[in-house]
This record gives C-alpha cells, structure tokens and sequence, in this order.
C-alpha cells in the first residue's frame, strides 16, 4: 500500500471545539482548552504517524472579526491554513447558527480540496436537533462529508480518522516519524502559563496578557523556566500580581504542574509581571511574541 501523507487543518468559529478535537485526534493534549472565546491564538501542529500515514493537523484561532492588530494576525493564520491545507476539518456545534460569517462559507465553497464537516457537542443536543442541523449543513456545503460527533467524549473519533485517511493524499511523511509537533517546549510552557491565567482572572484581563518565556534551561531532572507576563496597563498588573502576590502564586503553582505533567519532570518556575502599553495593536511586538504571518 502506498504511503499517505498530508495537511489537515481544522477551522471553525470560537468555542465550537477545535482544539479539544485536535487533541482528541493526537492523543496528546498540545492545545490549551477553556471556555472563553479566542483560547487559540497561534496555529499549532500536531502530528499522527501510522506505518503507512502520517497527518499533520493544525489547529488555528477560531473565525472573527478583527479589532486590533493581534486579531488581525490570528486570522491571518486561518487565512493561510485554508490556502496550504490538503483536507479541511471545518468544526461546528449543534447551537452555532450556520450562516454566522457567510463571507467565510463563501469561501469554503470555493475550496477544491476535500471538507470533513464535524458537528461537534452531540452530547449537549437531542437526536432531533442534530439530524436538522446535518440537513442544514448539507444544503449550505453539499460536497462535504458530515460526521456527527462529540470530541470531549471522543465519540466517532475514529470515524473522523477513517474519513480523512480517505482524502489524505500519496505522498512521504513530512516530518520524521518520532515528531509530535512543530512547537517547542518554550511555546508549550507559555501556553499553560496563559491557559491557567485565562481560567483564573475574569473580564477583560486574559485577552490582555502575553506570555514570554525569557529562559528555558533543560536540565536531566529539574527544568528551569523564567516568564514574563505581559500586560497593557499598571491596573492589570496589579490585578494579575494580586493582593500580597497570591493570585500569581497560584496562577505559578497550577501552571507548574501542568508543565511538569507535559515535560515528565520537575520544573522550577518564575514568574514576572510587565507592562507593555498596547502590544496587541503593535506589529514590531506581535512578532516578538510570534505572531509573524
């Protein structure tokens, strides 16, 4: 059997459950999850190898409307996952109206590569509701596959896998076959950080943090990892900082032990607070923070 080879990016509008299904089909939890809108800024790779496949998924930001400069950058990463992807992996939910950013289904229409549509959070919606909203999707995408499925249950899973292994196109592995993903553990120690800080503070607070890894040092037993958390006024810093430092501490404490669970290891952690006034709306600071496409 030949080998198999290829791009499979997924994208959908926030909340719909992308990341969580990008995890579900790795096997590897690579990208962070929370309730709030915009978790996923970055566009992450996560890799699965077989004997005879290997998929290169992405996750990416979910669909919006730009406000700033920073938002402007992660859709940017959406843009280019529609324009490199060999199948698409558009996820939905069973309370999304389907019709919510046309301009966007416009252009998947447009799309000559094959569409796997997942109408995600079965779990949540009656049997009724989730035929209608196959029927709906039918109509809106006709030449897509739609699988029904539940990716925090890992329900038709496999379908899914089986689905894209159809479409996945003859070619070598694009990465060496031990790879995981194309992230370093830099990015994935940053990334906790921030996920323990948007499940941590309210408001507006998480969607103005940046997380810099100023030092990583890996050692045989212990890993040595130095962060700044970026903000954009001194109110937010004092908010992060909290009263006698004991929200950072705890932010530190829980972010720490995630890291620790992704690397195996112990891990000594620090973490600083600095403003940085309006990075979100700065091009020269955004690729700093990596947000370079």
């Amino acid at each position: 059997m030949a080998h198999k080879s290829g791009f499979v990016n997924i994208i959908g509008n926030p909340n719909t459950g992308k990341s969580t299904l990008m995890n579900a089909l790795v096997g590897e939890r690579l990208s962070i999850i929370t309730s709030k809108a915009q978790t996923t800024r970055h566009r992450i790779m996560g890799i699965v190898n077989g004997p005879d496949f290997q998929i290169v998924y992405s996750d990416t930001p979910g669909i919006l409307k730009p406000n700033y400069k920073l938002q402007e950058s992660m859709m940017r990463f959406v843009t280019t996952a529609l324009d490199d992807a060999d199948v698409i992996l558009y996820v939905t939910d069973t309370v999304e109206t389907p019709t919510k950013y046309e301009g966007f289904l416009e252009k998947l229409r447009r799309q000559t590569v094959p569409i796997v549509l997942v109408i995600n959070k079965i779990d949540l919606a009656y049997q009724q509701s989730v035929e209608q909203q196959v029927e709906r999707w039918k109509e809106l995408l006709p030449k897509a596959v739609i699988i029904p499925a539940s990716a925090l249950h890992k329900f038709n899973i496999d379908a899914i896998l089986a689905q894209l292994l159809k479409f996945l196109p003859e070619s070598p592995a694009y990465f060496p076959k031990d790879t995981l993903t194309d992230r370093t553990l830099r990015f994935f120690a940053s990334e906790i950080i921030r996920e323990k800080i948007l499940t941590t503070y309210q408001k507006e607070i998480p969607y103005s943090v940046e997380v810099a890894i100023e030092e990583y040092i890996e050692g045989p037993k212990l890993d040595r990892i130095r962060a700044i958390v970026f903000v954009e006024r001194d109110s937010q810093k004092g908010i992060i900082i909290g009263h006698q430092g004991k929200m950072l501490k705890r932010v530190g404490t829980d972010a720490r032990v995630n890291i620790e669970s992704f690397v195996g290891k112990k891990v000594f952690l620090e973490l600083f607070v600095k403003v940085d006034p309006n990075w979100r709306d700065n091009e020269l600071k955004l690729r700093r923070f990596g947000y370079n496409q």
